[in-house]
């Protein structure tokens, strides 16, 4: 049965608890619930992630990876919502190596397959001190579109800095550019949904959803 409520999960990829990636995914959720609909919570941390192995064959399995850890558990719970905020602080200028790991391992062996998060709304967040915090972001922002997904445009990207050696959300622009992208990608989550009930159609055609199978848009490649 499906959820009356649209439902957003935040992934956060930070090792570190109570820390400014989950005091900003705390506020996001709070705003979301705010307005009515759900919000669940993946803490990287807290799950058993393998990185990939030197198995070398994920570009070529038909299958999902047979690592045995508490990545399909996360993937279901991506499937299942109707948007995904990706949360992650910036570690030794790049992103923290608990997201690296996950999106590797999400990516290659089981999102590839069928691009399961198509047309499903995406935000990021990325906190840190003071560098690199753009790059990081656009790298999720890559992935993100990779997997089909749907970026709503806000205005600045959600960049939370702080220089204090204390949790906290003190950056005021970084805090509105979040606070801009929640209430967007809800607003997007509940629109879709409302297309979907209204009409019994998917918003887009999901015709040619792996890109590794050559094919036109409009043409099955099944």
């Amino acid at each position: 049965m499906r959820n009356e409520r649209a439902v957003i999960l935040g992934l956060s990829g930070s090792e570190r608890a109570g820390g400014n990636t989950d005091l900003a995914l705390d506020h996001a959720g709070e705003l979301v619930r705010s307005r009515g609909a759900a919000f669940h919570t993946v803490r990287l941390r807290e799950h058993r992630i393998s990185p990939c192995s030197p198995c070398g064959d994920c570009n070529n399995r038909p299958s999902p990876c047979e690592l045995r850890d508490d990545m399909p558990g996360i993937v279901e719970k991506m499937k299942q919502a109707d948007g995904i905020i990706y949360a992650v602080p910036v570690h030794g200028f790049g992103l923290a190596h608990l997201m690296q790991i996950f999106i590797e391992r999400a990516g290659v062996g089981y999102l590839r397959f069928e691009r399961p998060l198509a047309d499903k709304v995406g935000g990021i967040i990325v906190t840190g001190r003071r560098y690199s915090d753009s790059a990081v972001h656009d790298q999720l922002v890559n992935n993100l579109l990779l997997n089909r997904m749907i970026l709503v445009g806000s205005g600045f990207p959600v960049l939370m800095r702080n220089t204090s050696p204390e949790p906290g959300l003190h950056d005021a622009e970084g805090l509105d550019a979040l606070e801009r992208m929640v209430h967007r990608m809800v607003d997007m989550a509940e629109m879709l949904r409302a297309h979907q009930e209204a009409t019994g159609r998917l918003p887009l055609p999901r015709l040619d959803l792996n890109e590794r199978i050559r094919g036109r848009r409009g043409v099955p490649t099944a």
